[in-house]
């Protein structure tokens, strides 16, 4: 049989199949290009989609007829999509993707037919189309990874770590509050682990929580789906101390896994908020004291043995220290609840029965409108109380307020109303806290020396609007504010967004460092945000140590009169990446690109801090999950070195009027603002309806170092890989480093090693310091969207994290709390 012919070759039936496929493929792609690009025309955008639609139905009808030309043009097509691509592309490697999908997969294809249309040989054939895929595999090489190094700040970090001595008050052996320390540096001088060794690494044990939506006695199935534990147990002696979703709390024995007690405060699932999360607990220890709220351990016993109704479960007998070392827990319903840390016996002495309800003096409260997700912070004795006012249900929400209540009794000590800064104790009904104010649902931190507490606020109750704020409210929102822990008063703040419409909340915790000057060290901290922008602050005045400057930003808008016609931007460091183009649009095809562009096409997009608008949609970049969140940064003071993860997302929102139906005018995350005149409509991550991918190209997040000094990137990594994601949740189970969506955060080793999840890749990394280069990673039983941390047990380091997953980062749900250690050695 003859290997090519002069005349065109007898078509088989698979042949013929292949070919009409091709034609009727071309046709339905080409229509729909040719529709959606004409429409991309009209609101000003690039008739490339136009007139490759036109070309795949030419291209088509030419298929139809078995004319060679049909090849000759879907390969003139080709060459012209890499030409495009690659100006496009602006050194984004993802980019080709949906430029080049389609146009190279049809011409390779028609080349391939060649000797079955008009006689072409079929080694020309054959080598033309190999000629094509082996250019369209060459082209990603040409392009970077989205990495960046400056190699003379790495080699200084790298050099730096010897001779610098480890600073005071940083940790070794356990790990006492949520960030590491009230100062939250997340960073451990434990130095067994070793880049040199941790490839060895490998599970020491697994606990399982029990606390997964399946065993939820009650609820609704919307409530079920919202687990998101983001846990960090705290390690005090030989304690480990954690929460679950819903609010039990569990003492472990950190070298074996083994459950000591647990307390179950039977949190209803109703009042479960956007998520069913309890990010940790604190811990308190004073002078040991008679409290004869406490059980005995004979008691203990005797109480498990006569009542089955008890809340907790014990199997060990500890002394009686009056609950002089005590846990301090959150719930969702609004509780604080305090236990013995060596019993899990509620404290009886404080409150009522061991606890106290933050909502009393806040009038009216649905369940799931005011939660505690975050750990609280306990400074110079009194417990400092933030927590979360879910927004965008009703201007008319609970307050924000902040209270402080003593430690050992419980008893209110102060409550911080801004709007009504006389008020002193908590307010007799009918009067209550001014309600709708800003909250701070994150992690706040804290200077026992100064008597400061760090406070993160959010927004008012109504994110997207703001004609109905006080002049209160429109001071302290989305700012920091350092209040005195003895009094709740401010000393000052530091507002990173002026009248924020655009749920900016500062949700990471501020970090505390000696920064250094040309007049000597200063004690600061770094104030991470939304934005992306880092701002180092003097901690005892507020005041910028790096200049802070106030930019002209886009005006209009539905309250052109109550923006702010400037807003700060730091000078020190950002994450935030350039104005987004038509041209970032992405998908995997070009018909979700186009979806995409059209999209983008017809919003309002000036920039950052676009105003909201009714009358379009309107694109907010970056979106409330850009830049840094409730992980917050980590800072290596031997090295010098800020590490923080970072997400690079837009949203994509629209303010609805009343008269539109709040249920499905915008295709999103829906806010009815009841009491307002609109309602919001928000797209979070920009994603493609039909196929669920996000519209802007990745990377979608990354991971960075930052000098501490001069505020300059040392290295920046995409992070997470596209293992697990993938059009319509499906995973692609491709290993290549894409940078996914990130939450949580990191911790950092005296070795010099920064273990993180965070990613939508369900795996736990660990990454050298000074170099970004990654050293060892491991499949997670869930998605890890939790912070890690680092503790010793009987000599031996280990590296702890909560596997919960969350049902907003789209990651696997599980109850897996996983230590991680070196191989035990004879």
């Amino acid at each position: 049989m003859p290997t090519h012919t002069l005349h065109p070759r007898a078509e088989g039936l698979f042949v013929k199949t292949v070919r009409w496929l091709e034609v009727v493929l071309l046709v339905l792609s080409g229509l729909a290009l040719v529709v959606g690009g004409f429409e991309l025309l009209r609101h000003g955008g690039h008739a490339i989609y136009l007139l490759f639609g036109l070309g795949f139905i030419v291209s088509a009808v030419l298929l139809a007829r078995r004319s060679v030309w049909g090849a000759v043009l879907l390969a003139v097509i080709a060459v012209v999509a890499m030409v495009w691509a690659l100006v496009e592309a602006d050194g984004n490697r993802w980019a080709l993707i949906p430029r080049l999908g389609m146009p190279i997969g049809f011409a390779a294809v028609a080349l391939l037919l060649m000797p079955w249309l008009e006689g072409v040989r079929r080694r020309v054939s054959w080598g033309s189309a190999a000629a094509l895929l082996g250019v369209t595999a060459v082209l990603p090489m040409l392009l970077p990874d989205n990495s960046t190094t400056h190699d003379a700040l790495l080699a200084e970090a790298a050099a730096r770590a010897p001779d610098v001595p480890i600073p005071a008050n940083t940790l070794d052996a356990d790990w006492p509050a949520y960030g590491g320390t009230t100062g939250s540096r997340r960073f451990t001088t434990l130095a067994a682990i070793t880049p040199e060794n941790v490839a060895e690494l490998d599970r020491a044990w697994v606990f399982n929580t029990g606390s997964l939506p399946e065993n939820v006695v009650g609820g609704t199935n919307k409530q079920k789906q919202k687990f998101a534990a983001e846990t960090t147990p705290l390690k005090i002696n030989d304690h480990l101390y954690l929460c679950t979703a819903l609010n039990q709390v569990i003492a472990l024995d950190p070298g074996t896994g083994a459950q000591r007690w647990r307390y179950d405060p039977k949190v209803d699932p109703a009042f479960i908020p956007y998520s069913a999360a309890c990010r940790g607990v604190s811990y308190h220890e004073s002078a040991p004291a008679i409290d004869p709220g406490v059980a005995s351990p004979i008691s203990v016993i005797e109480k498990n043995r006569l009542d089955e109704t008890l809340d907790v479960e014990t199997t060990v007998e500890r002394p009686n220290a009056a609950c002089a070392q005590r846990i301090i827990a959150p719930t969702l319903d609004g509780r604080i609840l305090a236990l013995d840390a060596n019993s899990g016996l509620p404290c009886k002495g404080f409150g009522l029965n061991g606890e106290i309800d933050i909502t009393d003096g806040m009038g009216d409260v649905l369940p799931g409108m005011v939660a505690i997700t975050s750990p609280l912070i306990i400074v110079n004795g009194v417990i400092v109380t933030n927590h979360q006012v879910k927004d965008n249900v009703d201007i008319d929400a609970p307050s924000g307020v902040i209270q402080g209540f003593d430690v050992t009794t419980g008893e209110l000590v102060w409550a911080w109303d801004m709007d009504r800064p006389d008020r002193v104790g908590r307010p007799v009904a009918p009067d209550e806290y001014t309600r709708g104010t800003p909250n701070s649902w994150t992690i706040a931190s804290a200077d026992p020396e100064l008597g400061l507490v760090y406070i993160p606020m959010g927004n008012s109750a109504g994110d997207y609007i703001s004609y109905e704020r006080s002049e209160a409210e429109r001071r302290y929102g989305t700012a920091l504010v350092a209040l005195d822990v003895a009094t709740g008063r401010p000393r000052w703040h530091f507002q990173t967004v002026h009248n924020d419409v655009w749920d900016y909340d500062l949700g990471s915790q501020a970090s505390l460092i000696d920064f250094p000057t040309d007049a000597g060290p200063v004690p600061a901290l770094i104030l991470p945000s939304k934005q992306g922008d880092m701002f180092v602050l003097d901690r005892a005045t507020g005041k910028p140590l790096v200049d802070v400057e106030e930019r002209a930003v886009p005006q209009g808008g539905v309250e052109p009169q109550l923006r702010s016609p400037t807003q700060p931007f730091s000078t020190y460091h950002t994450v935030a990446q350039p104005k987004m183009e038509p041209r970032d649009m992405w998908g995997m095809t070009l018909l979700d690109q186009l979806w995409c562009r059209r999209q983008f096409q017809r919003a309002s997009y000036e920039g950052i801090y676009t105003p909201p608008t009714a009358k379009q949609p309107w694109i907010q970049y970056p979106g409330y999950n850009g830049g840094s969140d409730w992980g917050g940064i980590a800072i290596d003071p031997v090295r010098g070195l800020i590490i923080t993860n970072y997400n690079d997302l837009p949203n994509y929102n629209r303010l609805l009027t009343k008269d539109r139906e709040i249920s499905g005018g915008g295709g999103g995350e829906m806010g009815p603002m009841k009491g307002a005149v609109y309602g919001i409509s928000v797209n979070a991550g920009f994603r493609n309806k039909a196929t669920e991918l996000i519209c802007k190209e990745p990377p979608y997040g990354g991971i960075r170092a930052v000098d501490v000094a001069s505020g300059e990137t040392v290295w920046d990594r995409p992070l997470g890989s596209a293992r697990a994601n993938g059009p319509w949740g499906i995973p692609s189970k491709l290993p290549a480093r894409i940078g996914t969506p990130n939450n949580g955060g990191s911790v950092l080793t005296g070795s010099g090693l920064t273990f993180i999840a965070a990613a939508t890749d369900n795996r736990l990394t660990a990454i050298e310091t000074a170099t970004g280069e990654e050293l060892w990673s491991d499949v997670l039983p869930g998605g890890g969207q939790a912070n890690p941390m680092s503790y010793e047990h009987e000599g031996r380091q280990y590296v702890l994290i909560m596997a919960g997953g969350h049902h907003f980062m789209r990651t696997p749900i599980s109850d897996a709390l996983v230590a991680y250690a070196l191989p035990e050695r004879p």
